[in-house]
């Protein structure tokens, strides 16, 4: 399998840094990112949403929740603007008819460009490809009191039991490797809550590589596709998911978001 790719050299985030926006074949990039910012931060990405983004924004009735899809929203604006060449201001931002985001982009003949989406706690998470479609989730890791109610609910009998048979102090993190692989898995396929996530089967164990046991009960369908488990801060888990052979992921260090208006022009 290929590596994930740590970019160990953390370098301010520049126009310099143009070769970090550019997909390569068949490459995957991956931006973690701090969503906090000052009020002028958090004013300076206001200004590049779009005017049904910002009517969004206002329907949060607690401003920390407001301020936080201000940031989200702006950097993945700035992000995909950085990787198309384009003032992230100016980007059409579409839905799938069953709610996966999307980019408009003018012209033909040229390969899809494809992204996902996932945000949690203080962090939000980008991945970014061509010509393969994406899955990626985030979640902080906390206690939950049904734990057991959920994994019943939503995992395979397989997942559940496979859970409850650790101990109890790596249950939680268990959890949410799981949680986060069948939620990546499910953006991917972008067909929304019509798949049920216990009718397919991942691995779970803290330091077991992340992989899909069977979709569907098909092992063979499940060969055809790849998870990568994402170290991206501690007390998270993140998982990545996409159709294809591995491919080669380049995981960026965790970002500031003032590092982010570097690269607004």
């Amino acid at each position: 399998m290929l590596p994930i790719e740590w970019w160990r050299i953390r370098m301010k985030v520049s126009q310099k840094a143009a070769k970090s926006f550019n997909v390569i074949g068949r490459e995957i990039h991956v931006w973690p990112v701090s969503v906090w910012g000052s009020d002028s931060v958090v004013t300076r990405f206001e200004s590049l949403l779009s005017p049904d983004e910002i009517t969004r924004a206002a329907t949060f009735r607690f401003e920390n929740l407001r301020r936080s899809f201000v940031l989200a929203r702006g950097a993945l604006r700035v992000l995909i603007g950085s990787f198309l060449q384009a003032p992230p201001e100016k980007l059409l931002l579409i839905l799938g008819s069953h709610g996966k985001p999307g980019v408009a982009q003018p012209g033909a003949g040229s390969p899809a460009f494809e992204f996902n989406v996932s945000h949690s706690g203080g962090i939000a998470i980008f991945a970014f490809s061509s010509d393969c479609a994406v899955g990626i989730d985030i979640e902080q890791i906390r206690p939950l009191e049904d734990m057991r109610k959920v994994a019943t609910h939503f995992f395979s009998r397989e997942e559940s039991e496979d859970l409850f048979s650790l101990p109890p102090d790596e249950r939680e993190r268990a959890f949410f490797l799981c949680w986060t692989r069948k939620e990546a898995y499910v953006k991917a396929v972008g067909e929304g809550l019509s798949i049920p996530l216990d009718s397919f089967q991942v691995t779970l164990r803290p330091g077991e590589p992340a992989r899909f046991l069977h979709l569907n009960h098909d092992v063979s369908l499940a060969q055809a596709w790849t998870l990568h488990n994402l170290e991206v801060a501690s007390g998270y888990a993140a998982a990545l998911a996409y159709r294809d052979a591995p491919r080669l992921v380049r995981l960026q260090p965790l970002i500031e978001m003032e590092e982010l208006l570097n690269l607004v022009g």
